[in-house]
């Protein structure tokens, strides 16, 4: 249930600038989780982690803040 959850949320963003927003700006999942909790929607790391698996590449930047995750584009020293 908590990974239909997550996926809702993910619904809703395309929905709600605001929450979209919101959600953008966040610095971490945690702070990412907490905000989706405020709204209702309970789930993990690791099922908010398989649902971003499942987003395209155009909805995983409306959504989520760039600054997460691995960076492929960078070369590790």
């Amino acid at each position: 249930m908590t990974q239909q959850n997550a996926a809702r949320l993910f619904q809703a963003v395309k929905q709600d600038q605001a929450l979209q927003e919101r959600l953008k700006v966040t610095a971490d999942p945690e702070a990412f989780i907490k905000i989706a909790q405020e709204r209702g929607y309970e789930f993990s790391l690791k099922e908010l982690e398989s649902e971003i698996s499942k987003l395209s590449e155009e909805d995983l930047a409306n959504i989520l803040n760039p600054g997460w995750g691995a960076r492929r584009h960078i070369n590790p020293r």
